[in-house]
C-alpha cells in the first residue's frame, strides 16, 4: 500500500513543503528539529490542514485541496504513535488498548486484542496502569492501541527518543516485525541517521 504526499503549509515565516511517493514498507522523514517532520505527520493524520496539496494512502485520497476533499481524522485510519506514548493515565493497559478498537467500525477491525498481546508480548501487562510501565512497555502498549484502532497505516513520531539503548533495540526489532510481518505502511519521523538507515526502505530528507 503506497503513500503519496504533496503538501505545502506556511507557518509564520516558515514554509513546510514536501512532495514524494513511496511504496516502501517504512518511509522515513529525516532531518533536524524544526524541519517540519512532525507537521507532515499531523497533516497526514488530519490534525493539521495543509494550505494546498494532496495526500493519498493505499489508493484512498485523504486530502485534496483542488477537489475539496479533507477527511476527518477518524475517517483516515492512521494509527499515530507519539514519542511520549500519550497513554491515558487513569485507564489500565487493557482499557488503553481497547480505546481505539471500540471507536472503530467493526468492518475496519483487522486484528484482535489477543493477537496484539501475542504479537507485542504485552499480555501480562493488561491489568497494570501506565505509571507502572517501563518506557519500552509503554511504547509497546501505544503501538498496540494504534493497531487495534483498525489502522491502515502507522505514523510514528520519534518513537525511540525516550528510550535507553536496550529498549531502543527491542522496539526497533518490533517495528521491523510490523513492517515485514504485518506489512503495514509506516511513515516514520526521526533525526537519527543510523536509525532510519536500519529501518527505512525510503528516506525523505527535510531541512
Amino acid at each position: 500500500m503506497g503513500i503519496e504526499i504533496d503538501v505545502t503549509l506556511r507557518r509564520g515565516d516558515a514554509l513546510i513543503a514536501t512532495r514524494f511517493a513511496s511504496e516502501a514498507g517504512l518511509t522515513a522523514l529525516f532531518g533536524p528539529s524544526g524541519a517540519g517532520k512532525t507537521s507532515v505527520l499531523d497533516m497526514v493524520a488530519g490534525l493539521l490542514r495543509p494550505d494546498a496539496g494532496r495526500i493519498v494512502v493505499g489508493g484512498q485520497v485523504l486530502f485534496d485541496s483542488a477537489a475539496g476533499i479533507d477527511l476527518a481524522p477518524e475517517q483516515r485510519r492512521c494509527g499515530y504513535v507519539f514519542q511520549d506514548y500519550r497513554l491515558f493515565p487513569h485507564k489500565s493497559v487493557e482499557a488503553n488498548l481497547l480505546y481505539g478498537w471500540r471507536l472503530s467500525a467493526p468492518e475496519q477491525r483487522w486484528i484482535s486484542l489477543p493477537e496484539v498481546c501475542s504479537f507485542l508480548g504485552i499480555g501480562h501487562l493488561l491489568a497494570r496502569m501506565p505509571r507502572q510501565l517501563s518506557g519500552g512497555e509503554a511504547q509497546r502498549v501505544a503501538i498496540g492501541r494504534a493497531l487495534l484502532s483498525g489502522a491502515r497505516c502507522l505514523l510514528m513520531d520519534e518513537p525511540l527518543s525516550s528510550l535507553d539503548a536496550a529498549r531502543r533495540g527491542e522496539i526497533m526489532a518490533l517495528i521491523e516485525r510490523i513492517r515485514d510481518d504485518l506489512r503495514l505502511p509506516i511513515l516514520y519521523v526521526s533525526h537519527d541517521r543510523a536509525e532510519v538507515e536500519r529501518l527505512a526502505g525510503r528516506i525523505i530528507a527535510l531541512d
